[in-house]
């Protein structure tokens, strides 16, 4: 951290330690950024993180049962990715394209990123298959993305899961064998760009043996936008500009969860994005409201959390907003220094890598 540490630009200069991008550096070599998934999702590693101490115990993922205790809850994003990666031609050219479904506008109308920029302009036309699906560029919004109206005929859901490709974080290289792999077992709503990662290590059993315990399993929803893989071009992160997402919590995970405080149980968000949600839906004094909204809340050091006592996550990117968020709620110096112990011990990174607990 140390050459980080004096590698200040004129932006930085002043701005207190942990409010800079460089202060969450960290060197993390290629081969560690898992390319494919485990077959056995709870088979993977598990690096325990006390927040308090710092303390760190290395453990296989199906442990976390051993620290979660009755009546205290658990709460899941049961997002579903769609197969949103669209491959067609531009209809007066032949070009090959690529669409990028990120989120429904209305109707049959998407924000999407689309390749290459320069011939989507609004008026382009683009054929998909065998011209079941055609979409027509609208305008170009912010961040160059476009709004595409798409024509068809019958269920949309049903023409995408036939002409879709489901879409791989970038680091990811390999073609995904099995498109399962990359949904949570508990997946329910359809709206995502990109898997909750951190749910993908529960199996039906694990979640059963859990619940059997006495813990509560409490569902919400965050349809995971690209942007959570948007790197942060900012050298101070106050000044960064968060994607937005959008939430639902039904009255009844609301009341599991005021419940559960209420009985001076734990909240134990699986995922950054479950975190996100329950964050956003509470309000200062704590309580969780149901409701559907969009969010872009930043979590970074300074932040106070409102709602998560406890949080399992996944090995995340050097100087992403989610190391911010872990950072946030663990202290820095407790999240670098696991980090720097995971490298060492060569634990997995990424979607299809191995987790953190921290408590």
């Amino acid at each position: 951290m140390e050459e980080n540490e004096n590698n200040k630009t004129e932006e930085t200069a002043g701005v207190p330690l942990g409010h800079r991008t460089a202060d969450y550096y960290f060197d993390l070599p290629k081969e560690l950024i898992a390319q494919d998934p485990l077959p056995d999702r709870d088979a993977s590693r598990l690096l325990v993180i006390d927040k308090k101490t710092g303390a760190l115990e290395h453990k296989i993922f199906r442990d976390i049962i051993d620290y979660l205790e009755p009546g205290e809850t658990l709460v899941l994003n049961n997002t579903k990715v769609i197969p949103a990666r669209l491959l067609g031609t531009k209809e007066d050219t032949g070009a090959n394209v690529e669409i990028l479904l990120l989120k429904r506008r209305q109707g049959d109308v998407w924000e999407t990123l689309v390749k290459p920029g320069k011939k989507l302009r609004p008026g382009a036309r683009v054929t998909f298959g065998d011209g079941s699906l055609t979409a027509e560029i609208l305008e170009v919004v912010e961040d160059g993305n476009r709004l595409v109206k798409f024509h068809y005929d019958g269920i949309f859901e049903e023409v995408l899961d036939k002409l879709g490709e489901m879409p791989l974080p970038p680091y990811i290289t390999h073609k995904l064998q099995d498109p399962n792999m990359y949904q949570t077992v508990y997946a329910k709503y359809d709206g995502s760009a990109a898997a909750p990662t951190a749910g993908l290590h529960f199996t039906k059993e694990l979640l059963q043996k859990i619940q059997d315990k006495g813990v509560n399993l409490c569902y919400v929803t965050l349809h995971v936008g690209l942007g959570t893989f948007r790197p942060v071009k900012v050298d101070d992160v106050t000044k960064h500009h968060m994607h937005t997402e959008w939430y639902h919590v039904s009255p009844q995970a609301a009341e599991l969860i005021n419940k559960t405080h209420a009985n001076g149980k734990r909240v134990i968000c699986v995922g950054t994005t479950s975190c996100r949600t329950v964050e956003s839906a509470t309000d200062e004094n704590g309580i969780i409201h149901a409701g559907a909204d969009n969010t872009s809340i930043f979590i970074y050091p300074g932040y106070k959390f409102k709602c998560m006592d406890a949080l399992i996550t996944n090995f995340h990117l050097p100087e992403s907003t989610l190391v911010m968020l872990v950072s946030a709620f663990a202290g820095r110096d407790n999240i670098l220094h696991a980090y720097k112990v995971a490298v060492e011990n060569k634990y997995r990174f990424f979607s299809f890598g191995d987790a953190c607990y921290i408590k």
